[in-house]
């Protein structure tokens, strides 16, 4: 059983979803619900995310809104993932403020015993079930108590994780327009107070997609940031006419990296994959055994041959990745996990098409690091603080919007606290 978890090589396959389901354009709308009397006089947050928008590219870029605008608030050196540094894992880390391991969205794909199932992000079956999320993510949270949320695409925010959807939200797609979506979000912050939503998700796939087709110093890529960047801007100027409390955080989930596709990584012979479920990433490899005295001598094998990667049983990962055996809450972690260290990747599958730029490393890498600014009423003006982990994004939010955290996260109001007003 093999599959491949490079999201590269889940393009064509998200495609094929998408075509299915892209046509849905339309908003859905959870009936009968309001905003408290007391939420309805709370601030509003848009938690923006430009994927893959590393540390640097704005700087790098000439992205003169973003700029503009992280002069007027908070500006992070950088953000940092959580292990691995790929999309869904991050995204649903910053709406838990868990780290993968505790939430359990441990890879773009992975392989669940329990279940005799895997997840992966082109499977809209597994995207949309709500048993594959741990974690409260803020949507729910926020519905829990009474304050309507909105997302314009977030991982896991078209499943009802106990049971709840965001009030209003739409499926992924990537066929409306980025005006539409701009004039979508304006008119939700028109609505009655009562209706009204306080918490809004916001993504931008375009530049991760570009640095992945062209590589991260491509015109492509240049220009997907531009148009992010004049997106925001276009956004911000849109809401700000309404004369509301909008606070705005834009992040990314990770960094990229242009990577080696001559010198690829080949595992050696005597590894006998019948015995094995294994989750092919570029950058990481799960092997789960199906039989548990095959783990040692695959384990034994592997490590005795590794060269540009590491090779880990599941309970000596890195403890800074918060990653191993011991943190593993929904044990979706492969017994053995091999990484393979920047620019290299796996290609023992001999695929013919290869990205040009990726991502999934170890995220103390700087290339790996993503991005953090924030801005409006309730941020303090003019600041530069140092990196700090996406963990914390959760409570800081929490706090703004005035929201109880009703459930243990790995996140710590007190890292960022002092980015706030009062």
């Amino acid at each position: 059983m093999i599959h491949c978890a490079g999201k590269f090589f889940l393009f064509a396959l998200m495609l094929v979803s998408q075509f299915v389901f892209a046509q849905d354009t339309t908003q859905k709308i959870v009936p009968g619900r309001t905003n408290s009397p007391e939420q309805a006089k709370k601030p509003y947050v848009i938690l923006i995310s430009a994927d893959g928008f590393r540390y640097d590219l704005a700087d790098r870029y000439q992205a003169r809104e973003l700029i503009r605008l992280r002069q007027t608030g908070i500006e992070s050196e950088y953000l940092q993932p959580g292990f691995p540094s790929l999309t869904f894992p991050n995204h649903y880390t910053i709406a838990t403020g868990l780290y993968p391991s505790h939430h359990g969205v441990v890879d773009n794909t992975f392989y669940d015993e329990s279940k005799q199932a895997v997840y992966s992000l082109g499977n809209k079956t597994a995207v949309t079930d709500s048993s594959w999320y741990g974690g409260e993510p803020l949507w729910v949270l926020a519905e829990k108590q009474k304050m309507l949320s909105a997302s314009f695409y977030w991982v896991a925010s078209e499943s009802a994780i106990e049971g709840v959807r965001p009030t209003y939200y739409y499926n992924y797609n990537e066929a409306i327009p980025i005006d539409k979506r701009i004039e979508i979000v304006k008119n939700w912050l028109q609505l009655p107070e009562e209706k009204r939503p306080h918490l809004i998700t916001f993504y931008f796939p375009e530049v991760d997609h570009q640095e992945h087709r062209y590589g991260v110093d491509s015109k492509e890529a240049i220009e997907a940031v531009q148009f992010v960047d004049q997106s925001i801007g276009k956004m911000v100027k849109s809401i700000d006419s309404l004369g509301l409390p909008v606070n705005y955080i834009f992040v990314s989930d990770h960094g990229m990296v242009n990577i080696d596709t001559v010198n690829t990584i080949r595992l050696p012979g005597g590894i006998d994959t019948s015995k094995f479920v294994m989750i092919n990433g570029l950058t990481i490899v799960h092997i789960y055994a199906k039989n548990t005295s095959d783990i040692a001598p695959a384990y034994e094998l592997l490590k005795a041959n590794a060269n540009d990667y590491d090779v880990y049983l599941s309970s000596e990962l890195p403890a800074r990745w918060h990653y191993s055996k011991g943190d593993d809450v929904f044990h979706r972690i492969g017994d053995i996990v091999l990484v393979a260290h920047s620019p290299k990747i796996f290609n023992y599958l001999n695929r013919r098409r290869l990205p040009a730029a990726e991502h999934g490393y170890d995220p103390g890498i700087p290339d790996m690091h993503a991005t953090f600014y924030a801005w409006g009423p309730a941020f303090r003006k003019h600041m530069k603080i140092k990196g700090f982990e996406n963990i914390n994004i959760y409570p800081l939010i929490a706090q703004i919007l005035g929201l109880e955290v009703t459930q243990p996260i790995d996140g710590n109001l007190n890292v960022l606290k002092r980015t706030l007003n009062k």
